[in-house]
């Protein structure tokens, strides 16, 4: 075997690693049924009363079960699929640090720069799942109480099921991504302190504080530039035809979020005296 095959293999087995940690801790599973929660009472909730109302997403769901996934994902957004990546993210570097397990990884020996891939790319995993988790309960659920009628769009024209379910995992994607950038600061965060809660709560501050500077009108200059501010872009996923004039800074935006923050936990822990 190659040194290249040995430590393609190595990277392997600490990917697969992270992933059964992050899959097989309570506290996750506690996460995702909370997360799983949500698209089932709202498609009851709508069920119970009998129709729509509130905003576009809402109004549609008796229309077709599709929109239960869509309905779920705009509520959760803002807070708990943040909260779900912080988790992960606050423990990514911090969580090794703080029982003692990253100075004997890093003897291994595991690079720094392979240490950190790894945690970057289950968190990446682990955000598009959480996203396809709220998606697939809420279409299933919506279906099953909805059917599967035309899907009515933004701007009009109704798209059939199976472009729906297209415009479904089209919003995922995006979402995901926004989700990683969020998570590249985590990551960042973790690798300067041995505290995973407090890597979490940093990140969660973050995130609570960009949402509110994007409520304030006065500082509209600035909003553009906030991590969460394309977030709801989603919506003109759901026009026909796409329309990307949000959808593509939104992309551009977390794709620089994601690098410089990427970048910086990067230069952060190949430069860090590992002490624990």
């Amino acid at each position: 075997m190659s040194a290249a095959d040995g430590a393609v293999g190595m990277t392997w087995r600490l990917f697969t690693s992270e992933l059964r940690l992050i899959y097989t801790r309570r506290r996750n599973l506690a996460g995702a049924v909370v997360l799983a929660a949500v698209p089932v009472i709202i498609a009851i909730a709508i069920k119970v009363d009998g129709g729509g109302g509130g905003s576009f997403l809402f109004g549609q769901i008796p229309v077709n079960g599709l929109f239960v996934a869509l309905a779920a994902l705009m509520v959760q957004m803002p807070f708990f699929l943040p909260t779900a990546v912080a988790v992960i993210a606050g423990d990514s570097v911090a969580g090794e640090a703080n029982v003692g397990t990253l100075r004997y990884l890093l003897v291994v020996p595991v690079e720094r720069t392979r240490l950190l891939v790894v945690k970057f790319a289950a968190m990446v995993v682990f955000a598009a799942s959480a996203t396809l988790l709220v998606a697939g309960v809420g279409s299933a659920v919506g279906v099953a109480l909805f059917g599967t009628g035309p899907l009515p769009t933004l701007s009009g024209p109704a798209l059939t099921f199976g472009e729906g379910v297209g415009r479904v995992l089209l919003v995922c994607a995006y979402l995901t991504l926004c989700l990683v950038a969020i998570g590249s600061i985590g990551l960042f965060i973790s690798t300067l302190t041995e505290q995973p809660l407090g890597a979490t709560i940093g990140l969660l501050v973050v995130v609570l504080t960009s949402q509110i500077l994007d409520a304030i009108p006065q500082l509209s200059v600035i909003h553009e530039y906030l991590p969460t501010h394309w977030w709801l872009a989603f919506a003109d996923l759901l026009r026909d035809p796409v329309s990307l004039d949000t959808v593509t800074p939104g992309v551009l935006s977390a794709l620089a979020y994601t690098a410089i923050f990427t970048t910086a936990a990067w230069a952060r822990l190949t430069t860090k005296d590992i002490t624990s």
